[in-house]
């Protein structure tokens, strides 16, 4: 098959274009993203959408498209990246970029995290715009590359201050198409200790590295976070690495461990940084390795509104509002856009992300393609 040129059934038919775009291995480690990025960006220009492109590194680009609505009315946003992550060594009951569909799940690296939300909303629009000649509200989608090592696209359209405004942003991450209002931040940190080496037959005469760390982790261990939120409950933080010593008979002079925290929206990274100084003592060496945001939008904001009532039509029950305890893109265009009400929402199983035999149901592809062009409609048309 022809991957660099789309057909025209593939903007109608999301199940198929979910198919097209798992077939592109854009694997990231390295950052293989540019050939999948640049087939949606030319799918959506043939359908009218403006094509803006910025690159945080060589061939590492990311899309804003845009269709134009009335100038006082904010546009929504739909957003979703395009890496995905290492197959792994195990091998795969079908070929990871096949995207084989059998026992009704489309089977393949990505096909649940997350091209296949990209493809609904993608087709979404298709489909909207063959049956509407102008929009009242602008519509933007937002592709990215570099999420799964950082958010590292989405990050860069923000410094560049080039989103633009937003009504209600859509991240199109497997939720199993239920509505996630509000996600957690991350702030990993490297903690480093020092001491003086010496011959292990006489430590008195060394200062060993992997005690302080030691002592430091059960500190962190034994401490409980006091603040709770309603949906993702409190802050954690888990040591990650740990390394130290470079020889049996030596007492070791420098030793590190990391710390991935998992913060509310509320919590400022700056007091928790500050706080484990003070928890470790003035030895500690910290290092802020990546600082994420969560995000958390009001379940009784407006903008929800339309959504809530599209699912309970669809599902014919009312959707419990989530949160969830991963990121995602949001931390950086959350704030980018000013804090705009947010949902994440898409086909696939969250649990499903980065496993072998990675899948999605195409039942969930199709009725994700429903929920967007829905939200399309009544926003837009």
């Amino acid at each position: 098959m022809d991957l660099s040129m789309p057909d025209n059934i593939l903007s109608h038919d999301a199940v198929v274009l979910a198919q097209r775009l798992v077939r592109f291995p854009s694997l990231n480690p390295p950052g293989n993203e540019e050939p999948c990025i640049d087939f949606l960006a030319h799918l959506l220009a043939g359908l009218g959408f403006s094509i803006e492109t910025h690159e945080f590194a060589p061939g590492r680009p990311s899309v804003i498209a845009r269709l134009l609505g009335s100038p006082g009315l904010k546009p929504l946003v739909f957003t979703g990246h395009l890496d995905v992550v290492p197959v792994g060594a195990t091998d795969w009951t079908f070929p990871p970029f096949d995207a084989v569909i059998a026992d009704g799940l489309l089977h393949g690296r990505g096909a649940c995290d997350m091209k296949s939300g990209v493809a609904a909303f993608v087709t979404a629009a298709a489909r909207l715009l063959a049956s509407t000649v102008s929009l009242r509200r602008g519509l933007v989608f937002i592709l990215t590359a570099g999420e799964e090592t950082g958010c590292q696209g989405a990050f860069d359209l923000a410094r560049r201050n080039v989103l633009g405004e937003a009504e209600l942003l859509i991240v199109a991450e497997p939720t199993s198409n239920q509505p996630v209002v509000a996600h957690k931040g991350s702030l990993r940190v490297g903690v480093t200790a020092r001491g003086r080496t010496a011959h292990s037959s006489m430590p008195q005469e060394g200062d060993s590295a992997i005690s302080k760390i030691v002592s430091w982790i059960s500190r962190l261990e034994a401490y409980r976070f006091k603040g709770k939120h309603p949906l993702l409950g409190t802050t954690t933080a888990v040591t990650t690495t740990i390394s130290g010593g470079q020889n049996i008979n030596s007492v070791p002079d420098i030793a590190r461990f990391t710390v991935d925290f998992r913060t509310l929206p509320d919590d400022d990274h700056e007091s928790i940084l500050a706080w484990m100084q003070e928890l470790f003592g003035p030895e500690a060496q910290l290092e802020v390795i990546t600082d994420f945001s969560g995000f958390a939008t009001d379940p009784n904001h407006p903008a929800l509104i339309p959504l809530l009532t599209l699912l309970s039509k669809i599902s014919g029950v009312r959707p419990t509002l989530m949160g969830a305890p991963y990121f995602t893109d949001a931390s950086a265009l959350v704030p980018g856009f000013g804090h705009v009400a947010t949902v994440v929402i898409g086909p696939g199983h969250s649990a499903q992300c980065h496993k072998t035999d990675e899948h999605c149901p195409v039942s969930e592809i199709e009725d994700a393609t429903r929920i967007y062009e829905g939200l399309m409609r009544h926003f837009c048309a």
